[in-house]
């Protein structure tokens, strides 16, 4: 090639080719979109001027009418900016602030207009798509979506496998290159149903740290009318991988529709990660009018038993716990110790012989056991100052369960109960479905709004991933879509010293987390000898994760006969608040430790959490954000001197200190452990 001919292929490239940038409101992260002669969009995304995601795929293909979406006339761009706060009903700060950058590209593709929208935060960035009502275009098929993840470099990963029905696993930390999701599931025994996509799919929220300290979060939010979004991995690429339906479709849309948002938080900082609140910003504002009567609680549940062999669910076998006597216990522990409700599993006929039989016709959700008087307990709770609180295992029978959610929840309001958790353990009726499906992801949002139209508060359990929408849907409080607290009895791998630390960095990212903490009792052969299971964790640390696994519905976990040898350390549960006015990411770094201060809703009173990996270190820092002149008393609960997660978990010391907002706090926290701290202030 001659170098004339060279130089005007050169000119005609960059003649062709069309770019657009857009900064955040203090230029700390931007997005340069460009599109090359091909027609096909690229985007790039940079912190501080340096590449974070590398130039990356956009688009979609459709199966019906089948189009390639990737390759656009670009008809317009607009941009705005918006900065404004909001007051969340609960949640770990009183305000947010909203503040970012939009560019919208409207496009055109075989006939078809579409939108990409992407806004732009000083913690990062989100984008999705959107079909505006149009002539010859209406309703469609999506089969795959082309957004990408393409990073800079082998960066340390924390990921769970690619599956379409479960999110239970343990979290490795690895290489991107040493990704190989079928050999982590295959360590994995102790999980009710999975649909592995594949051995280099991972989830999200997907945690990632460049060599040279960048930490770098890849999620979604405002997921609705969409499957969940999984990642496929093909070098340094993440791809978007779509959850199908029972024949193979991804999404049913109708215009004008958009997709969920597509999210990348990054930092220098891993407390930045923690802090960051734009996955909440890009869902939208509360639906509910009245939310007066949404109420963050506290309470104990009759369930641990069940899950260390003293009870169990069904009224066969002579083992049933859900009974009103042994009932009545829990209530009046909760109810001496100012607890807000509860919990009851196995309370309802249909328990004995639906796990793993894919059966249809289960439970109806308003039939009690015979053992079981709920009209005597919801009584006698009340009697106590608490609630009840309803467990709706629906055996993954949706279809039963949609049939059935009008009677059972009116049954919750004839009885005075105000909160339900709901479950989803088994494969999905209907067959073929997944727990991360459209279909499904539907049925979760469906829950919390006919949940609203009753006042009633919802709990999910085995649910999809959160993604930000207890904005939307603030009596959608919590949910747990990750492994939690009850893994601890899992006989093959439980729950390890690090996985409470890479939770907020992961799982947390995109909403409040159900986890179960405040175990007491770590040998878990207290009802049956023959079980070697143990609890990987410090008691000190289980108070800790109270406040470093945010949850405005806290559950204390264990029986109340393992607590009443220990109520000098049980009183910090007793203090602890569940909703905040603020929170200071204090220290933090994935799979090592995170430390987390909360101020107590409409209280002079913080909490701190700290908690540590397998790994033994000392703790240090100031305590400037406490009221400057004034003075704290400060009850530590800590780690013993020799106190190990694995020889000597239950060892711990409760001691006061004086402090103000120029003391430095230090404690050592002992390997598996943590340390727990109330600072009220002195009049």
């Amino acid at each position: 090639m001659n170098k004339t001919l060279l130089l005007l292929l050169l000119s005609v490239s960059l003649f062709a080719q069309k770019s657009f940038k857009i900064a955040s409101p203090t230029d700390q992260i931007s997005i340069q979109v460009s599109q090359g002669a091909d027609r096909a969009l690229k985007y790039q995304v940079f912190y501080k001027a340096k590449e974070v995601i590398a130039a990356s795929d956009l688009g979609l293909t459709l199966k019906k009418p089948a189009l390639e979406l990737r390759k656009f006339q670009i008809l317009g761009v607009d941009s705005t900016i918006v900065d404004g706060t909001w007051k969340p009903v609960w949640g770990e700060v009183k305000e947010i602030r909203n503040n970012y950058k939009e560019l919208t590209l409207h496009l055109k593709e075989s006939g078809v207009l579409m939108d990409v929208i992407f806004r732009v935060f000083d913690d990062g960035i989100g984008f999705r798509y959107f079909f505006p009502s149009q002539d010859n275009f209406n309703h469609f098929i999506v089969d795959n979506e082309w957004s990408s993840f393409t990073m800079t470099g082998d960066h340390n990963a924390f990921w769970i496998p690619g599956d379409y029905d479960t999110n239970e696993y343990t979290y490795q930390r690895t290489k991107i290159s040493e990704i190989d999701a079928l050999a982590a599931a295959a360590k994995e025994k102790d999980i009710a149903v999975t649909s592995l996509m594949g051995k280099n799919f991972v989830q999200t929220p997907l945690m990632l740290k460049s060599v040279d300290g960048l930490y770098v979060n890849v999620h979604e939010a405002a997921l609705v009318n969409y499957p969940a979004m999984h990642l496929k991995l093909e070098g340094l690429e993440f791809t978007s991988a779509l959850v199908p339906d029972a024949v193979g479709n991804k999404a049913y849309a109708q215009t004008p529709f958009n997709t969920p948002w597509r999210t990348v938080v990054v930092s220098n900082k891993a407390e930045q990660i923690l802090a960051s609140k734009l996955i909440l910003n890009l869902n939208e504002p509360s639906k509910i009018k009245d939310s007066t009567w949404i109420k963050p609680q506290k309470f104990m549940g009759m369930w641990w038993e069940m899950h260390v062999g003293k009870a169990n669910w069904p009224l066969a076998g002579g083992k049933h716990g859900a009974n009103t006597e042994n009932v009545k216990r829990y209530i009046d522990f909760a109810g001496k110790h100012g607890f807000d409700g509860v919990l009851v599993e196995g309370w309802n006929t249909g328990w004995e012989d639906w796990f793993g039989n894919w059966k249809e016709e289960v439970f109806d959700f308003v039939t009690p056991y015979a053992d079981y008087q709920i009209d005597t307990l919801t009584k006698y709770a009340a009697s106590k100052g608490l609630k009840l609180i309803m467990h709706h295992e629906t055996s993954s029978s949706v279809t039963n369960y949609e049939r059935r959610m009008d009677a059972a929840y009116q049954f919750m309001v004839d009885k005075g109960i105000n909160t339900v958790k709901t479950g989803y353990v088994g494969k999905i009726i209907p067959r073929g479905e997944h727990h991360d499906s459209q279909w499904m992801v539907n049925h979760y949002n469906r829950v919390a709004e006919k949940a609203a139209n009753y006042h009633l508060m919802v709990d999910s359990h085995e649910s999809v991933h959160p993604t930000g929408l207890h904005r939307t849907y603030p009596n959608w409080m919590a949910a747990e879509a990750a492994r939690g607290s009850e893994f601890n009895n899992a006989p093959t791998l439980g729950i390890n010293a690090e996985h409470t630390t890479i939770l907020p960095f992961t799982r947390l990212m995109g909403g409040p987390m159900d986890y179960t903490p405040g175990l007491f009792h770590m040998n878990l052969n207290q009802f049956d000898s023959t079980r070697t299971t143990k609890v990987r964790s410090t008691l000190a640390k289980q108070l800790a994760l109270y406040v470093t696994l945010y949850s405005p519905l806290q559950m204390v976990a264990d029986l109340p006969e393992n607590y009443e040898p220990k109520l000098d350390a049980f009183q910090f549960i007793k203090d602890v608040a569940v909703d905040w006015d603020d929170t200071k990411i204090i220290t933090a770094e994935p799979g090592e430790f995170v430390t987390i201060a909360r101020k107590a809703k409409n209280k002079d009173t913080w909490f701190i959490g700290s908690i540590t990996n397998a790994t033994a270190r000392n703790m240090s820092f100031d305590l400037d954000f406490l009221d400057p002149d004034k003075t704290y008393e400060a009850l530590l609960y800590r780690d013993a001197d020799d106190a190990d997660f694995e020889k000597n978990p239950e060892a711990y010391i409760v001691e006061k200190r004086l402090v103000t907002a120029k003391s430095k706090m230090t404690f050592r926290l002992q390997r598996g452990g943590g340390c727990a701290i109330s600072l009220r202030r002195l009049n």
